[in-house]
Order: structure tokens, then sequence, then C-alpha cells
């Protein structure tokens, strides 16, 4: 076997070369970003806990028809994943009106949102990822409009599940971030991860409006535990999938 060679390293994870053109090796690490890496810092065992709750997830999604890039989970921190084109676009999906939406829009903390919102942001360090009208989607063709509805739909299949999962788990998933790509046939796949990185999770059996945190909030906000906050997302994960 050749020696496997670090192809890109991002803010949560490093993707190196395998013996096959067509499948990656993906590393999760512990480092922790914020505010497009502004702020930075180190959680304990995030690389471990983000790459079992992902692969978990995936396992779930795959086995529901939704394609994936997983293929398997060689060691703690390392996933192996089918080689895709990313496409430039950060799909969210909002259950519950937190974070910019408030900021932009005046909502309060947890509003509902029903149906689900649905938003594109460009996914461009340099341009601080904004969010994308329709007339800008199809101004910068980063996906065809086929592509774009698919997305959607793609989008809104994994919140129901999501949200299904996560209720046994006693979570409410207020928000998450998507990434998808294409395999090198066309074939639309979701990509990077989910975990407590990208998915904004409130104890369902907590009132308190900072306790109830269980994901990166706690870090971008300096809420403390933020440790014990993913080890409780994975423990309820591995207890209910």
């Amino acid at each position: 076997m050749s020696q496997p060679r670090k192809l890109y390293e991002g803010k949560a994870k490093i993707l190196y070369s395998t013996d096959d053109p067509e499948i990656l090796l993906s590393e999760f690490k512990d480092d922790a970003t914020a505010f497009n890496a502004a702020k930075r810092g180190q959680i304990a065992r995030k690389g471990e806990i983000n790459c079992t709750i992902s692969t978990r997830l995936f396992q779930q999604l795959e086995a529901l028809g939704v394609p994936t890039h997983w293929i398997d989970t060689p060691q703690p921190t390392q996933m192996r994943v089918k080689r895709v084109q990313i496409i430039p676009l950060e799909v969210v999906v909002r259950n519950r009106a937190a974070g910019s939406l408030c900021r932009q829009t005046g909502l309060s903390l947890g509003t509902p949102i029903t149906p689900p919102l649905v938003e594109f942001f460009y996914k461009n360090d340099e341009l601080g990822d904004p969010l994308l009208t329709n007339d800008r989607l199809r101004l910068l063709n980063l996906a065809s409009p086929e592509e774009i509805e698919q997305l959607r739909e793609m989008a809104l299949t994994i919140n129901a599940h999501l949200q299904t999962v996560l209720t046994r788990c006693q979570i409410t998933l207020v928000d998450f971030k998507l990434e998808f790509g294409k395999l090198a046939d066309g074939t639309l796949v979701l990509a990077d991860e989910i975990s407590p990185d990208t998915c904004r999770l409130w104890d369902r059996l907590e009132e308190d409006t900072e306790r109830r945190v269980l994901d990166k909030d706690r870090f971008r906000q300096d809420l403390g535990h933020v440790e014990d906050a993913y080890e409780q997302v994975l423990t309820r994960i591995l207890d209910q999938v």
C-alpha cells in the first residue's frame, strides 16, 4: 500500500489519499473554530465523537435511501469516504429560530418554524458565507435549478429523519447545516458530517436557555462544559440508534 498523502486540511477535518483514487480517508480533528475561524480552540475527543455520531447517522440515512459519501469507519477518528466534487453551498434547515435568523429578522429565540425553512449559503470564507436568494443562486450557477430542488428535497428528508431520531434522544433539532457533493457519475450525495459541530441541539429535559445547549454554541458563547455536551449527545444517540 502506498503512503497516504494529505490532500486538504480544513477547520475540522483532514483528507488523505488512499490506494483507490475514488476513495479518500477523512480524519476528524479536535480543533474547534467559530466566527469564520476568528475564534479557535480544542474540544477533547471532538474528532472521535463527531466521527462516531456521523457514522451512525449516515448509516441510518443510507438505509432510508439517502445517498452519502460514507463507506466505513476503520478508526474512531477516521472515515473512508467516496471522492466527491463538493458543491460550494451550505444547505441550512431551520426548525426553530436561532442564531443569524433571529439577528436578521427579529424573531424570538426558539420560535417554531412550520414548515421547516431551507436556506442556501455560498460556501466561501472570504465572502463570509453569504445567504443567497433564488436569483443569486441562478446568477452564480453553483448548481442547476434541478439540482437545487433536489438538494432542498434531500435536506427536508434528512431533517424529518433526524427529528425522529433526536426526539427519541430527548433532543430538539433546532437547525443544522449540510454539505453535498457529486460523484464521478454526477450523483448527488450527502457529504461532510452531521454532529454537534453542524447542528444546533437543545436538551428537551432542560428548561434553562444556557444549560439546554448541547452543541458548538457552548464554545461560541463561552458557556463552558463543551466536552460534556458533546459526550451527552454521543451517549444518547448510541443508546437510540
